[in-house]
């Protein structure tokens, strides 16, 4: 049966059938829109309230219009966290114009994993000379894609990456509507990809979640829908469960 995707503003349906998941729901909150005077306080909870995967969006003020975490706060983050937390998953999203500057920055830092944007500027060697100096850094790697961008850009090379974020907003800022008309993408990497990690990010809430896991994404980056939240707790187990509900 097609998805169909209800806001108060706007209904939307698409002819996409269900695709089952057969990867684990990541449910990754992204810190860009917690109480940023209490990262430790709030990256402890998010863990605590069982978010798998702390969202780190690093935007350089080119490649995105914002300026955000850096090197010095992850590793900060990762310090303040050691004792506690020691195998907190810090997910570093790269908003940067070239992201091979700061494979090394961020490997000392402390970063998990590191997701580069097909769109920025590539070191010699290219696309693939990016994901293996991403490899070479001990790091998992992701490749993200803008929502101008084709999906099918990113299939020569998802053979050799962990995760595939897809947008569902332009890349800048959160509190921003979902775009599902972005969902054409997730499906044709589900269909194609069955054993890949697929991330989506923007605008995801307990009223979207459907939309996303229907099309098989299980990694879920959520910002306002969760901070701005009095139930945090709440809306991680909402977003969990939209995508356990696919689970084959």
């Amino acid at each position: 049966a097609p998805f169909q995707f209800v806001s108060r503003h706007h209904r939307i349906i698409r002819n996409i059938s269900t695709m089952k998941i057969n990867r684990p729901a990541l449910i990754c909150p992204s810190l860009l829109s917690c109480d940023l005077a209490r990262l430790h306080e709030e990256a402890t909870q998010m863990i605590d309230m069982g978010a798998d995967w702390l969202h780190m969006d690093i935007i350089d003020g080119n490649f995105a219009p914002n300026i955000t975490f850096g090197p010095p706060v992850i590793s900060a983050l990762r310090s303040s966290l050691e004792k506690t937390k020691p195998h907190a998953y810090l997910d570093c999203h790269l908003m940067v114009t070239k992201p091979s500057f700061w494979v090394e920055p961020l490997r000392k830092a402390g970063a998990s994993g590191f997701t580069f944007h097909l769109e920025s500027e590539m070191p010699e060697g290219g696309v693939s000379a990016m994901i293996q100096m991403v490899r070479d850094a001990g790091m998992k790697v992701g490749m993200v894609i803008k929502p101008g961008t084709p999906v099918e850009e990113l299939f020569p090379y998802v053979k050799d990456l962990d995760l595939v974020l897809i947008m569902t907003v332009e890349p800048g800022f959160s509190g921003q509507k979902f775009m599902p008309d972005m969902m054409p993408k997730v499906k044709a990497l589900r269909e194609k990809f069955p054993d890949l990690d697929i991330q989506v990010d923007g605008g995801l809430s307990p009223k979207t979640i459907d939309a996303a896991a229907e099309a098989g994404a299980n990694a879920i980056v959520a910002a306002s829908a969760i901070f701005g939240s009095d139930d945090r707790k709440g809306v991680i187990d909402a977003l969990r469960a939209g995508v356990d509900s696919r689970a084959e």
